[in-house]
């Protein structure tokens, strides 16, 4: 299904800032057509015109929670009447949560909008879709993925905790995508420690990041970048990858058996076939 050559329509999630914009723009002045994706429409509105600026061209629009799946499901339908095929679905948009919270969904907020939402969003997508590229975490070393119990970093609740679960479920969800779906092209990566929006609601978690050895969103946006761009035949199909170079994630994120069951587990959350 792949078509690296020409003009092409990216989608990325959580673009409204960081990452996320910092993608879109340099894709937007590579000439792909890029679609935003974001909760806050004012945000997403200034995002526009920063590609805008940048690029020449105004990008599409469109607004998601993805706290809430019902959101997400009415963007996979407004996606679909819109565009034929997407060539890329850069699954970015993410959150941690600093205390327990529960979605109206009725799952743990950090395992929601960073796994379960894509997750549902991508199977909705999975005929329109050519290649897939998902930011997940090297903080996956602190998950501990219970595919029996989504809800399991309620309990005892740490944010690094839960945050590093649902990385984990990024990367499982990658390679497991790449088996699944042979036809699309599914890769995932660290973007580093990127200076962005996380964390703001707390002072302890702002205090913190002073000290952390920060990349700006465009360094951290590289390697999205790359992995939309890149031949195919030159990566590995289910891959994690950090700063443009394969990488071996732990082994709790690597478990073709774990990541089998969480696929399972996810579509049963999300009301999906298996």
């Amino acid at each position: 299904m792949e078509d690296l050559t020409g003009r092409r329509l990216v989608v990325v999630t959580g673009a409204s800032s960081g990452i996320g914009l910092a993608a879109a723009v340099q894709l937007a002045c590579r000439g792909d057509q890029v679609v935003l994706v974001g909760r806050d429409p004012a945000r997403l509105q200034a995002a526009a015109e920063r590609v805008r600026e940048n690029s020449g061209e105004r990008p599409e629009l469109f607004r998601a929670d993805f706290a809430v799946l019902d959101d997400v499901r009415r963007l996979a339908e407004q996606l679909r009447a819109a565009y034929d095929r997407i060539d890329v679905l850069a699954n970015n948009a993410g959150a941690i949560a600093l205390q327990p919270l529960t979605t109206v969904d009725g799952f743990e907020m950090s395992i929601q909008a960073n796994h379960l939402a894509p997750f549902l969003l991508t199977n909705l997508l999975a005929d329109r879709v050519g290649r897939i590229v998902v930011t997940a975490s090297g903080a996956h070393r602190f998950g501990a993925l219970d595919p029996d119990d989504l809800n399991a970093p309620l309990r005892g609740y740490r944010p690094i905790g839960a945050y590093g679960t649902s990385k984990q479920a990024n990367i499982l969800f990658t390679a497991e995508a790449a088996r699944r779906w042979p036809e699309m092209s599914a890769y995932c990566f660290h973007p580093g420690v990127v200076r962005t929006r996380f964390g703001n609601d707390s002072r302890l978690v702002a205090f913190g990041m002073r000290f952390m050895p920060f990349r700006s969103p465009e360094k951290g946006a590289e390697t999205l970048v790359w992995l939309a761009n890149q031949d195919g035949s030159r990566l590995t199909n289910g891959g994690f990858y950090a700063d443009r170079r394969p990488r071996r994630p732990y082994r709790k994120a690597s478990d073709p058996r774990l990541a089998a069951r969480l696929w399972e587990a996810s579509a049963k959350a999300v009301g999906i076939a298996g």
